[in-house]
């Protein structure tokens, strides 16, 4: 990519970001919420989030298990789509719950990792949305493990399974030479 493509691109995003925080501060002007929008860059896509010092109001915007704030990221990215006429990949987090959430998973996926190093039997994780699975995907990358999704949406999972074979016997080795 070009510096002047790099810099059309985050301008691009930079523009998402503050489409959708014009949208999101009607919502919470419609819902008498207070909160700051806060927008970045991040890997390749916008991302905006709301914060407050009092964010219980707040939580009814995310909902039980993230849902709410699901359906509003959605809402949002079509808000976005319906101003620039494309497609947006815009993140949205509301009082830190998508924060939480990634280091909730991470440590959940390092679990399940050591229980895979410990058996050598693949590990089934709970069913996830999108943002979860890779959130997962990308830490058992990180350990050099290998993962899938299966099912169907909305119980779609991430499976961790043993690396390859002459991987597994590299990682014993290097570890044998560490102890």
């Amino acid at each position: 990519m070009t510096e002047n493509t790099s810099t059309d691109k985050l301008t691009r995003l930079e523009e998402e970001g503050e489409l959708a925080a014009d949208y999101l501060e009607e919502l919470l002007d419609i819902a008498d919420l207070d909160g700051d929008i806060e927008i970045d860059v991040e890997n390749g896509r916008a991302s905006v989030e709301i914060i407050s010092e009092h964010s219980s109001g707040l939580d009814r915007l995310v909902g039980e298990d993230g849902e709410i704030l699901d359906a509003l990221q959605e809402l949002t990215r079509l808000a976005v789509q319906t101003e620039t006429g494309e497609r947006s990949r815009l993140m949205l987090d509301i009082a830190g719950f998508r924060a939480e959430r990634k280091a909730e998973l991470q440590d959940l996926t390092m679990e399940a990792i050591a229980r895979l190093r410990a058996t050598g039997e693949a590990q089934k994780l709970e069913a996830m949305n999108p943002f979860e699975r890779k959130v997962c995907h990308d830490v058992v990358a990180e350990e050099g493990f290998l993962s899938e999704s299966e099912g169907a949406e909305p119980h779609r999972c991430v499976v961790i399974l043993p690396a390859e074979e002459d991987e597994v016997e590299e990682a014993e080795t290097e570890g044998s030479e560490e102890e």
